[in-house]
């Protein structure tokens, strides 16, 4: 049973909490709201100014699981925050542990502060979560997915086009690195895993895939310095900064490129362009 009066309040109440720069939000000369305003909080949170002001009136239909995820991820709630705002809203909160997609604050805090560099936070399974714009831009949105595809290593196998933005040349080592990890995950985190059943997708569906699974080879690592191939400014060596959140198996990886190189200046060209040549 929805508790609305609850629900209403803690919302209040974190939305009151967060001040714009805690969520990369400018503040601006005449802010005169204690906190976030409801339409910035229905901004970050992927949904209608209208629908979330009905919730802190105590109106409107009982949120979806997906709703009360985005609405968690916007207000940066902790773990225990989110599963209380699930339980007032009258739905069992999402699992614990490492399938988790629930970005802690403090992860979610810096990826805020890097709208000037590629970024991205990715479970251990390498589905994007979210990006910073100049990661949006450097790659495309990798949050589009959805089922399996979410994750590379099944893109990598499945889909050839998902190919195109790394270097040729990069690509028999990927392949090999993508079996490692899904053979280390699965020992990790056992035969019921979500990553055991993504290995048994792509057993069944990619020949390449169960080559390198034969291969029992382990222990393969992303190398520091990413070749990427981009449609509109060519090739960039960038080096790769990985920060792990171990308590929800989330990594931000973070692209920067040597000051003064080539790539360095392809990457401020490609700060301008943005997205615009993408879709």
């Amino acid at each position: 049973m929805i508790d609305r009066s609850g629900l209403a309040e803690f919302l209040r109440s974190r939305r009151e909490a967060l001040q714009p720069e805690d969520v990369g939000l400018p503040r601006g000369q005449r802010r005169r709201t204690s906190g976030l305003r409801r339409e910035e909080v229905a901004s970050l949170c992927h949904m209608s100014a209208d629908y979330y002001s009905r919730l802190e009136r105590e109106r409107g239909p009982q949120p979806s699981h997906r709703m009360l995820a985005s609405i968690a991820q916007g207000l940066h709630l902790s773990i225990d925050e989110r599963d209380h705002l699930f339980r007032l809203a009258g739905q069992n909160p999402p699992p614990r542990g490492p399938a988790t997609d629930h970005i802690s604050p403090g992860l979610l805090r810096v990826l805020d502060r890097l709208d000037d560099t590629p970024a991205q936070i990715m479970t251990e399974l390498s589905e994007t979560l979210r990006q910073s714009p100049l990661g949006v831009a450097l790659t495309g949105d990798l949050t589009r997915y959805s089922g399996p595809a979410r994750s590379m290593p099944y893109r990598w196998f499945t889909d050839p086009t998902s190919r195109q933005i790394y270097a040729p040349e990069e690509h028999a080592y990927l392949t090999r690195m993508y079996g490692s990890m899904l053979r280390e995950l699965v020992t990790l985190r056992g035969p019921d895993s979500r990553a055991a059943q993504l290995t048994e997708l792509l057993l069944a569906r990619s020949e390449e895939f169960r080559r390198v699974w034969d291969d029992h080879e382990i222990g393969i690592r992303p190398h520091e310095v990413k070749r990427f191939v981009h449609p509109e400014v060519g090739t960039l060596e960038l080096n790769c900064q990985r920060l792990v959140d171990p308590g929800h198996a989330h990594v931000l990886m973070v692209f920067t490129a040597t000051p003064g190189s080539e790539s360095y200046d392809k990457l401020q060209m490609l700060s301008v362009i943005g997205t615009q040549k993408l879709c």
